[in-house]
């Protein structure tokens, strides 16, 4: 006999819902759209969130190029990283990163978001980042919403 008018919904690959969403990144704050992209990857606003499960949706980041962040950290931030080999320590600006692929300084900063460990790098599939308006996911229906809407 089951008293419980309650139980606790455990999500597994095969009850996950995934959506398209498309998210304008015009005038955006780069960590406050950087954290609310990864949120809406992880699956932190639905209702059956399972920490060790694929349950996000898929993001579409629109305009890339037009995100902006504030004071002087476009040149005197420092990105770092290694080649592999001794001495190979490569240091670049954001500036240098925004000049040589835009869509870069977003992924990095969602990528730092994100768990380290298998399933993060699995999440970190589901982001496509498009400097422009286009993008070839038309045929997902990809349903465009509003950073304001998901505080």
């Amino acid at each position: 006999m089951d008293n419980l008018s309650y139980k606790t919904i455990s999500a597994n690959q095969s009850t996950v819902k995934k959506e398209w969403i498309i998210i304008d990144a015009t005038n955006e704050v780069l960590g406050r759209l950087s954290s609310a992209i990864a949120m809406i990857l992880r699956g932190k606003h639905k209702p059956d969130f399972t920490p060790h499960v694929d349950c996000g949706d898929n993001v579409i980041v629109i305009n890339a190029e037009k995100v902006r962040l504030t004071g002087s950290k476009m040149t005197d931030r420092v990105h770092f990283s290694h080649t592999g080999y001794p001495g190979g320590q490569r240091k670049t600006t954001p500036e240098q990163m925004f000049k040589k692929n835009p869509t870069r300084l977003v992924e990095t900063a969602v990528r730092g978001m994100l768990p380290k460990n298998r399933l993060g790098r699995q999440l970190f599939h589901n982001l496509h980042v498009y400097t422009g308006t286009e993008h070839p996911h038309t045929g997902q229906k990809p349903k465009t919403i509003d950073l304001s809407s998901i505080k």
